[in-house]
């Protein structure tokens, strides 16, 4: 097969689909070595490690920026085709949301969650009113579509009348790297580098509102009046949207010196990150998948999460879970957690197991088997 796969979002999203798409890829290279394979990247030069790809591989770039390419072919409407760009090819795959138009290749379309139309008032409008109008064409018009979680092929069902059989689930997997760290000077440097405070409750995420931030912050602080919590808490991410009121609430509640924000956490820090955590909190409203909980279980360190969306599926018996809109429940499932030693080696344990169900290597063997499917 010759198969091509826009590679734009590995090299211009540092978190997120472009993790998610870079350690797909990776994985996929180190597996086959019989298709033909290209990268197709708009408007970028492929990262310096690109000469490592295995010789079935070869990348391809467009001198076009990536948004004047979405603003022709999504909103504008141009009839020109991705191969007149790409090249001609048997397959073409997009892993982040929707298809460009296709003269006789094949689509294959990632889905990584329908929260724009489950929750669609804790979306960016912007964002929200480009993937409600060019999701539902780019699903309608691939020959097969992937999702993350069974949840999400559920929601594909359900909000845009897919047929089941036409989804493959392709899971996200868990890096080797995302282990315990032991190294007490790799440890201090890192807490030094984010100035992290001693003890801590970790969140990992974009600060926007589906990420439900200001329950977990009302959670800590209720925490702190009744048990004395000596722990403070830590939101490590990039601002989103609507992000300003995450910030005025710490201070409303009195909790300046309490609450830290390191900002974006890159990828090289963030085993350390979650190992000097003592409590990684994750109460998102809606997940695709929901990769940072299952990092920090493979670092051996606790997870509370929320009960809902693709939580469950992907976490397993590893996680204490809780209804995201209980505050109440939240802040006693972390004084919990926190407070009785057991638990936290009984979670840390389950945890540990649970995150090796997921790797990239049987990732890539489902995209496989997708591509397989497609070309029958």
């Amino acid at each position: 097969m010759r198969i091509t796969i826009d590679y734009t979002s590995a090299l211009q999203q540092t978190a997120g689909i472009g993790r998610y798409t870079r350690e797909l890829v990776a994985a996929l290279a180190r597996l086959d070595h019989e298709n033909e394979y290209t990268l197709f990247c708009a408007g970028g030069e492929p990262e310096s490690g690109h000469a490592q790809w295995p010789d079935n591989f070869s990348v391809l770039t467009s001198r076009i920026p990536a948004r004047w390419l979405t603003a022709g072919w999504h909103k504008l409407g141009l009839p020109m085709t991705v191969e007149r760009l790409a090249g001609d090819c048997d397959i073409f795959h997009s892993p982040d949301f929707t298809l460009p138009p296709l003269r006789e290749a094949r689509g294959v379309v990632t889905i990584h969650d329908l929260s724009f139309l489950r929750l669609p008032e804790l979306a960016d409008p912007g964002l929200r009113e480009y993937l409600q109008r060019t999701v539902p064409r780019s699903v309608a018009r691939a020959h097969r579509i992937l999702a993350d979680s069974e949840n999400t092929k559920a929601d594909l069902a359900e909000l845009l009348d897919v047929a089941p059989e036409k989804v493959s689930v392709v899971p996200a997997g868990i890096e080797t790297r995302f282990r315990p760290i032991r190294d007490t000077v790799r440890l201090n440097e890192v807490r030094a580098r984010y100035k992290l405070p001693q003890w801590f409750i970790l969140f990992v995420g974009t600060i926007e509102p589906r990420k439900n931030l200001a329950r977990l912050i009302s959670a800590y602080a209720q925490s702190r009046r009744q048990t004395g919590l000596p722990h403070a808490l830590v939101i490590a991410g990039k601002p989103g949207w609507l992000y300003q009121g995450v910030f005025d609430q710490v201070t409303q509640e009195g909790l300046r010196d309490y609450v830290y924000f390191p900002g974006f956490v890159a990828d090289e820090d963030l085993p350390a990150v979650y190992t000097l955590a003592d409590l990684l909190a994750f109460p998102s409203l809606y997940e695709g998948f929901g990769l940072p909980p299952l990092e920090a279980m493979a670092c051996g360190t606790p997870v509370v999460a929320s009960n809902n969306s693709s939580l469950p599926e992907a976490l397993g018996t590893a996680a204490l879970f809780v209804d995201a809109e209980d505050v109440e429940g939240l802040a006693d499932a972390m004084a919990r957690v926190l407070g009785h030693a057991n638990l936290r080696v009984r979670l840390a344990d389950l945890g540990r197991a649970q995150a090796a169900r997921f790797t990239w290597e049987s990732a890539a063997q489902k995209l496989l088997d997708a591509y397989r499917l497609v070309a029958t």
